[in-house]
């Protein structure tokens, strides 16, 4: 997952594009990158680490120019982590391509060796997005008439790309003299949207991966971008757009309504924060077949993605809700980092109690969801140190029992607590006295219901089916061989990753 801004502008975008990739430093702290373009010339500057610590102000006055783009990240594929792979990425020709992805590339390795043998283009880092820049730079080069370039050919460009690749991608790029290019994947699996604003100079056209960083940077949301849609803003901001694949869907990442985005977001029609209260209020009718509410003192959530359906939940149940956790905002976060040691550990550094809402209660805590299990049991392990006289666990999403690969950093199996164990297994293994999980179909009605004009969702690390209709046992396998946290985990038997077959799911 990654977050990644692009803006043409009648004035300087440096400031810009840093204060839209400080709105989207939750969807990636390990990198950060802006390029800049000031006549046809490319200026850029990539490291590790978040936003703050990246740029600084010689970084800063060294990325002149009005058209630029950004991106946070963390990996997912390739290095974990070379600072050759901070993006964004750059090739020479045609014109001088600059991009950025979010997403994840599920034919990677396919188009790689397509790319050297047939394409004559060398990939030089492990990275997904390079082969995905290289494929959009060749079909560039294919379908140029010369120029001027127009926005046909960009759009014919994308077109082959579209045919090309499979998995998630949302993509900013800079063709140098000409403009920004932006375009989703045809299931528009991952986010990006594009507004408008006004400077002294005159008007700014913005596209990002969330709405709250145009809303943040003083742009108003104009909309989405569709699936499969590539938008095209030339050098003095007009803006031209059209459909480039041939049978697009919009089928949302749903976990980016459970725990990714912001909850000042609205994604594809859907505010997240009303979605988690959908959750929470869904969730509260299988807390009640589960654990009577009598029996509950005091809901709690585990910060932060969960406190809207916490809140919804004690409001249907008439509990009293509290806060019973401080968070530590400087540490980062723990089911992205690299090994159960150190996950285990973080917990503690970055989750305080406050004891007296613990003691002598019993406690329904209320997570977004449960990926590793790790954390979660070091919480409840927490609460019972704390005093609770029984600690019940809820989740407003249901168990993640599939590897996801479109961008999220779970795709090894054996990582996942749900993955082959029953419900009761779970929660002997977390420790908790009860264990609630929303149902997956309640959770698709919950956040379907506010945009009834969707497809449907990716929904693949919760049921199995992978909506891009290319992924195999043995195909996970592969990718779990390139994980990029080089954990001892990696391998899997794959002969036990049975997934559903997409007409019975």
């Amino acid at each position: 997952m990654c977050g990644i801004v692009g803006v043409v502008s009648n004035a300087p975008v440096n400031q810009l594009i840093y204060d839209g990739l400080l709105l989207l430093q939750h969807r990636g702290q390990d990198a950060a990158g802006i390029v800049t373009q000031l006549g046809r010339k490319f200026f850029m500057h990539k490291a590790k680490g978040m936003v703050r610590d990246v740029f600084r102000t010689r970084n800063m006055r060294a990325l002149p120019g009005n058209v630029g783009l950004g991106q946070v990240r963390y990996p997912t594929a390739g290095n974990a982590f070379s600072e050759d792979e901070a993006q964004p990425f750059y090739v020479n020709a045609p014109f001088g391509l600059v991009l950025s992805h979010n997403g994840n590339l599920t034919n990677a390795a396919e188009l790689k060796a397509e790319l050297f043998n047939t394409d004559h283009r060398h990939i030089n880092t492990d990275s997904d997005s390079e082969v995905l820049l290289n494929v959009l730079a060749h079909e560039l080069e294919k379908t140029t008439r010369g120029l001027p370039l127009s926005p046909i050919d960009v759009f014919a460009a994308v077109r082959g790309v579209h045919k090309r690749v499979k998995g998630s991608y949302a993509v900013v790029a800079l063709i140098a003299g000409h403009g920004l290019l932006a375009f989703r994947d045809p299931y528009g699996i991952r986010p990006l949207c594009i507004g408008r604003g006004q400077n002294e100079q005159g008007g700014t056209v913005m596209v990002a991966s969330e709405s709250v960083a145009l809303e943040g940077t003083s742009h108003q949301f104009e909309r989405d971008i569709a699936p499969g849609e590539a938008v095209f803003v030339d050098m003095q901001g007009q803006v031209h757009a059209q459909q480039c694949a041939e049978n697009p869907q919009l089928k949302p990442c749903i976990f980016e309504f459970v725990y990714l985005a912001r909850p000042d977001s609205v994604l594809d029609g859907i505010s997240v924060y009303q979605a988690r209260l959908n959750l929470g209020e869904t969730l509260a009718k299988r807390v009640i077949s589960t654990v009577p509410p009598n029996e509950i003192d005091v809901i709690i959530p585990i910060p932060e993605s969960s406190r809207p359906s916490a809140t919804q939940l004690a409001h249907l149940l008439g509990i009293p809700y509290r806060e019973g956790f401080v968070k530590n905002r400087y540490v980062g976060r723990t089911f992205i980092m690299p090994g159960q040691g150190v996950r285990k550990k973080s917990v503690r550094q970055k989750l305080n109690v406050i004891a007296s809402e613990f003691k002598g209660r019993n406690v329904l805590l209320v997570d977004d969801s449960i990926v590793r299990g790790t954390t979660s049991r070091e919480i409840v392990q927490m609460a019972r140190d704390a005093g609770a006289r029984k600690v019940y666990l809820a989740s407003a999403a249901p168990p993640v029992r599939f590897p996801n690969v479109y961008g999220i950093d779970m795709p090894t199996a054996t990582e996942l607590v749900a993955h082959d164990r029953s419900i009761e297994e779970i929660r002997v293994a977390i420790g908790c006295d009860a264990l609630i999980y929303q149902d997956v179909e309640g959770m698709k009605r919950a956040i379907g219901s506010l945009n009834p004009k969707l497809d449907g969702f990716d929904a693949s690390c919760f049921d199995g089916v992978y909506i891009t209709g290319d992924i195999t046992p043995e195909t996970i396998a592969r990718m779990n061989a390139e994980r990029v946290d080089g954990s001892e985990e990696g391998g899997v038997d794959v002969s036990r990753l049975a997934l559903p077959n997409p007409q019975e799911a």
